[in-house]
């Protein structure tokens, strides 16, 4: 599958807390080429995360629109979304390894409720040893590092050959040694398999290794740079 390209046009999204409006994003606009690697920074409570969870339709937006691929997210049904997040791959600070699983099963778990033409923990197996995790496929998440838990959450997000992954804070439960080694790996998983990367993230060394960069303050786009390679396509940003 090749990578999706993303269109992010006028996006707003509020949330009440008591009686207070929290401006989570204000009029955010940006586009992302096709298999491009996109840091999105910012300090805490920025709006990183909710960017990843509306272009994941994983939250609605309260104005404006979002395009991934052939999808209009912003407009789908809750059986289209289905469809779309089966598409996408999710990365997570936190890892959300199932610890009754093992790293296999854990990895195969987004598969099992569909019907596909290919044995499923094969695949798994396959991307745990992309990861360089074979031999611990009967693992459980109490008895992997943390690097590894992640190595895995990653094989997890990949296990259905998506266009896109949205990755939040992958390497902050991790050392800087960790995170510099997952966060190659993501990328270099991006280059063979042809995946489009959107990496939120307070660490400015993630960022640095990704073809984009743009950082949010508020909720509201402030800024944009090229970084990495270059290889991403020329984006569009409006601050409102």
């Amino acid at each position: 599958m090749a990578g999706f390209a993303v269109l992010v046009d006028g996006v707003s999204k509020s949330y009440m807390l008591g009686d207070q409006v929290l401006h989570a994003l204000d009029q955010v606009s940006f586009d992302i080429g096709a298999e491009e690697a996109l840091a999105i920074t910012g300090p805490s409570g920025s709006g990183k995360s909710t960017l990843l969870h509306v272009i994941g339709a994983m939250d609605s937006v309260d104005q404006g629109v979002i395009k991934s691929d052939e999808f209009e997210v912003t407009s789908l049904s809750r059986k289209q979304e289905v469809a779309y997040r089966r598409r996408i791959g999710f990365v997570f600070q936190r890892f959300h390894l199932l610890p009754a699983l093992t790293a296999l099963d854990n990895v195969a778990a987004p598969l099992l409720p569909q019907k596909v033409s290919f044995d499923k923990h094969g695949r798994a197996e396959e991307l745990l040893a992309a990861m360089g995790l074979k031999g611990r496929e009967r693992s459980l998440p109490s008895e992997l590092s943390g690097g590894q838990q992640q190595r895995v959450a990653i094989a997890r997000a990949l296990v259905g050959s998506p266009g896109l992954v949205l990755a939040d804070e992958p390497t902050g439960n991790l050392d800087s040694a960790m995170g510099e080694e997952i966060i190659d790996l993501l990328l270099s998983m991006r280059q063979q398999r042809g995946l489009t990367v959107i990496v939120a993230t307070h660490d400015h060394q993630v960022a640095e290794k990704c073809d984009r960069v743009v950082s949010l303050t508020d909720g509201r786009l402030v800024d944009e740079s090229w970084r990495g390679d270059g290889m991403g396509s020329s984006g569009r940003v409006e601050t409102g």
